[in-house]
């Protein structure tokens, strides 16, 4: 009997709708015409153990147990998935031959995996374990992927990145939760302090920027504008580029802050002859934009339609799973391989046909045009997020999955339009000594970008720069006085904070770790991001007003406790580099692991040492209240958040202490995905 074990039911369904009927339906399974079987999991069916699963005085919370390293890993059913994982192992006892089918990424290899391992599955069976990879669940694109299959040992890399992510994740961000806790408690803090590798330097951004524009002080800045005729009677304007002299009157960012001296040039230069110095015009092209990553897809939808990240999330999976329109959303690719070239004349017919408007008035696409989105060099697991083959019914849409969908198929289209070509002109002048620049671009070829309408535009426009001789003559007619001011940095916006997620080398310190993260840039995973912010609401510790995200007291009191190294990006980046490292076999697991364990040591000693004046006098603002089964929640401030939920341990003196590590939520777990049966929730408690 083949067992096929998907990663939750819907690709389940998916799977057994293209394998022989009729077919029987069980509890938690599906029997096929030819008797072998289909089931799946539910997101993660095991969690890392508690604490107190290793030893019960871990119960307690006290300083004196900490740093708890597990000398042997335990991995526990999560309560609300026991009924599903006894159905996966009685028909793993039944199996000759084993399908891999979860999502594909580093939890989904995870996911299955250790069920595998949990189950007790023999190293025969094992060994010959196949892997499917599914992105569509359109019946044709999963047939497709059946024939694919590969075998599992492939993938053991990647499973072993997961495994030492989610690992790693228990033992920073339990042992440094209950840390800072304990800690906070010494200064009459009462609520949790919750501490991650991802979530901790994220909120640590926000405070930093927040902390930046409270600090702001303007400064007034000056530029000088010089309006030149040419002698056909032709005007434009060129740019005051300050020498070297000028110096010791701009900032670090070239701006002039001397009012006297910019007016000096504007008086110098009216009615004066103006010499061409150079004219220099180049043909350049722009190639259309990639496929959307999930990151990708966030940022854009954040700021064309003010959408969250999580919301961006929750709409994608819709569109795949329930009206299969687009492919696996949560991928960090923007490439395609080129086997799927083959599907391009169908991929863009169903897009022409379900959404004619974003190429009303353009040519149609060339599908024989392969853009340098095609590469298979870029892709790995999963590919780039684009439209399937199925056509959309888009009156059948939800506001918000109309627009994602539009968005999405847009980016796919551009693939198959020219470049964007134009000439840049470049002209520089000599007016009284002082030098002035003017740049234009005449476009020659839209290409792709009519399809992005507004969206694209460039900010200089089509320049009216006329056309020049070297030789030729021209003339300033006046100077122009600019007063400016400078502005503060804005507060994030989910679309700023994901883009600063994506792009953490601009924030990271450290030189070293800069060059590292030119191939594996980003703080968090595109599965997790989303999660990761919506946690930090949850917690009390950011706040929104309108768009802008801002730290509350307690998220800014928390930042002001912690050491650096555990508020700025330059660790967990260097763990995600690491990380991946380990799924493409060119670091160790120990090797990721032993150093990790060392400096927690250092970490809990200063924590202990510590007094967090900073929290002094900020209210946490618990609510305490009965959860299922007689559970207690934590919620903080307003917020109904369970994320701490447990079993209410208990320290000496103490009143119900929230769980941390697996059952607070950690990243190795996932929850149902509403009208999905079982999606997957990366955020984490510890992450």
């Amino acid at each position: 009997m083949i067992l096929y074990i998907a990663e939750k039911p819907s690709l389940g369904r998916a799977i057994a709708d293209v394998l022989p009927k009729p077919h029987t339906k069980g509890d938690g399974y599906i029997q096929l015409g030819n008797g072998d079987c289909v089931t799946w999991c539910i997101g993660h069916l095991l969690e890392q153990a508690e604490p107190d699963a290793y030893d019960p005085a871990f119960k307690s919370w006290q300083f004196e147990h900490l740093p708890i390293v597990p000398q042997r890993w335990q991995l526990v059913p999560k309560a609300s998935a026991k009924g599903q994982l006894a159905v996966v192992k009685r028909l793993l006892k039944q199996a000759s031959t084993i399908v891999h089918a979860g999502d594909p990424d580093r939890e989904g290899q995870l996911l299955v995996d250790e069920v595998l391992s949990f189950a007790g599955v023999d190293a025969a069976r094992l060994a010959n374990t196949r892997r499917l990879l599914i992105s569509d669940l359109n019946p044709e694109a999963v047939k497709r992927a059946l024939a694919q299959q590969r075998s599992n040992k492939e993938f053991v890399p990647l499973a072993t990145s997961a495994l030492a992510r989610s690992r790693a994740d228990w033992l920073y961000g339990m042992n440094m939760t209950r840390a800072y806790t304990l800690a906070g408690r010494k200064v009459g803090y009462q609520g949790v302090l919750s501490v991650g590798r991802v979530q901790t330097p994220l909120l640590g951004l926000v405070v930093r920027r927040d902390a930046e524009i409270a600090n702001f002080q303007p400064r007034d800045y000056y530029e000088v504008l010089a309006h030149i005729i040419t002698t056909r009677g032709e005007r434009f304007c060129a740019k005051w580029q300050p020498s070297e002299a000028c110096q010791p009157y701009m900032d670090e960012e070239g701006r002039v802050l001397s009012q006297r001296l910019a007016q000096k040039v504007v008086d110098s230069i009216g009615n004066q002859p103006a010499q061409l110095l150079t004219l220099e015009t180049k043909p350049k092209r722009q190639a259309p934009p990639l496929p959307y990553s999930l990151s990708a897809l966030q940022i854009d939808c954040g700021k064309r339609f003010g959408m969250s990240a999580k919301e961006v999330l929750d709409t994608a999976q819709a569109l795949y799973e329930k009206h299969k329109l687009i492919t696996y959303p949560r991928s960090d690719s923007r490439h395609l391989p080129k086997a799927q070239l083959a599907q391009v004349p169908t991929t863009l017919a169903a897009i022409t046909q379900g959404a004619a408007e974003l190429t009303a008035g353009m040519d149609a696409p060339d599908p024989k045009r392969v853009s340098k989105a095609w590469d298979d060099s870029k892709v790995d697991a999963h590919h780039a997020i684009v439209p399937t083959e199925k056509v959309a019914n888009l009156a059948s849409l939800a506001l918000r999955e109309r627009q994602l969908y539009l968005q999405i198929a847009r980016q796919y289209l551009a693939q198959f339009y020219p470049h964007h070509e134009y000439y840049e002109t470049e002209v520089l002048l000599q007016i009284a000594g002082g030098r002035f620049g003017s740049k234009a671009k005449r476009i020659t070829r839209p290409g792709w970008k009519p399809l992005f309408g507004q969206q694209q535009e460039d900010d200089e426009g089509q320049s009216n720069l006329p056309a020049l001789n070297a030789n030729e003559p021209l003339h300033c007619e006046r100077g122009e006085l600019l007063s400016k001011q400078t502005q503060p940095p804005k507060h994030f916006t989910d679309a700023t904070l994901l883009a600063a997620m994506t792009g953490i080398a601009r924030y990271v310190q450290s030189a070293d770790i800069k060059k590292i993260l030119k191939e594996t840039d980003g703080l968090g995973t595109e599965a997790t991001r989303a999660g990761i912010i919506e946690l930090l609401f949850k917690r009390g510790f950011l706040v929104r007003q309108g768009k802008q995200i801002l730290a509350t007291d307690a998220g800014k009191g928390l930042i002001a406790s912690l050491p650096e190294v555990a508020t700025t990006a330059d660790m967990t980046a260097l763990w995600e580099s690491r990380l991946n490292g380990i799924s493409h076999r060119e670091l160790a697991y120990q090797a990721f692991m032993a150093p990790l364990t060392e400096q927690l040591q250092g970490l809990i000693a200063e924590a202990a040492a510590s007094v967090p004046m900073a929290l002094a006098g900020v209210s946490a603002k618990p609510a305490w209240k009965k959860g299922r089964g007689g559970r207690k929640g934590y919620s903080s401030k307003g917020n109904s958040s369970k994320s701490y939920s447990g079993k209410g341990t208990t320290a000496k003196g103490n009143s119900a202490k929230p769980k941390t590590g697996a059952a607070a939520g950690s990243s190795t777990r996932r929850s149902a995905v509403k009208g999905t049966g079982a999606g997957k929730s990366r955020s984490s408690a510890i992450a």
